[in-house]
């Protein structure tokens, strides 16, 4: 009989709703320390970078209009924010429940198949990252970084933009042999991604050869999404960025897919 191939379209079902409903259980017990794990990092970097740098900075020019530094930086840090909470959480957490507490092994005794346990996974640590960004986005509103109605529409752009970075971080995660593989994966991919797609300073100050690598990073397209918001305008190029969202996250999560498979095929 020949062996399915691990690259077959995806085998999902409702059944994904129990294994995520299950995460929300287990997380709920240690919901407070987590939402402080996960907004105290991005907190900092606004407070020392948004007003310290922010003081001797002053205004940077976005698209020919000049805004101050902390709104150029919050409308990027939150972006960095759902990616960071996305990423640990189908990293760290999903490869726990994976290899280490076996809680995969057991939910696939019960009619449940891989594709839906991967699926829910992912659709979890999408849920996590909107978590973090939403209480980071509150302390923005009470900073009075921004009030523009426009920030409603960030919301869903940057729970897009999560489970984009959760279907990246399960390749990893499949690829993954112990803990240590994931600091390669934070300091060569998204450190990188981070200082490059205009987070803390415009990406016109980048090389040009640079610069236009830059324009096609995941992370560079929810940045150029959210930022306009923040200043009370609609992107200048939606769709574009939106199918580079769209297309990376339907890639990665099938890639993701095949890895896992041929993982529990061993």
């Amino acid at each position: 009989m020949n062996t399915p191939s691990i690259w077959r379209a995806p085998d999902l079902s409702g059944r994904w709703w129990p294994v995520f409903l299950r995460n929300l259980l287990v997380w709920r017990k240690l919901a407070v320390p987590s939402l402080l794990g996960n907004i105290a990092e991005p907190l900092m970097w606004l407070v020392a970078f948004g007003y310290g740098m922010g003081a001797l900075v002053g205004q940077v020019d976005v698209d020919g209009q000049r805004v101050p530094y902390i709104l150029f930086l919050a409308s990027g840090s939150i972006c960095m924010s759902a990616m960071n909470a996305a990423s640990f959480e189908a990293l760290y957490s999903a490869f726990s429940r994976m290899h280490v507490q076996k809680t995969w092994d057991g939910i696939m005794n019960a009619p449940v198949s891989l594709d839906s346990v991967l699926l829910a996974e992912m659709l979890w640590a999408a849920f996590k990252a909107l978590f973090t960004v939403t209480a980071i986005l509150g302390v923005m509103l009470a900073l009075n970084i921004s009030h523009s109605p426009k920030l409603l529409v960030a919301w869903p752009v940057l729970l897009f933009a999560g489970i984009m970075f959760s279907s990246i971080a399960l390749i990893f995660n499949a690829l993954a042999k112990g803990y240590d593989f994931f600091t390669y994966y934070f300091t060569l991919v998204l450190t990188p991604m981070m200082f490059l797609s205009g987070v803390f300073f415009p990406r016109d100050q980048l090389p040009t050869p640079v610069r236009i690598a830059s324009d096609w990073l995941p992370l560079t397209s929810a940045v150029e999404l959210v930022r306009p918001l923040f200043m009370d305008q609609w992107p200048a190029h939606p769709l574009r960025h939106g199918l580079v969202l769209a297309l990376t996250t339907a890639a990665a999560f099938w890639v993701a897919l095949a890895l896992t498979r041929r993982r529990f095929r061993a």
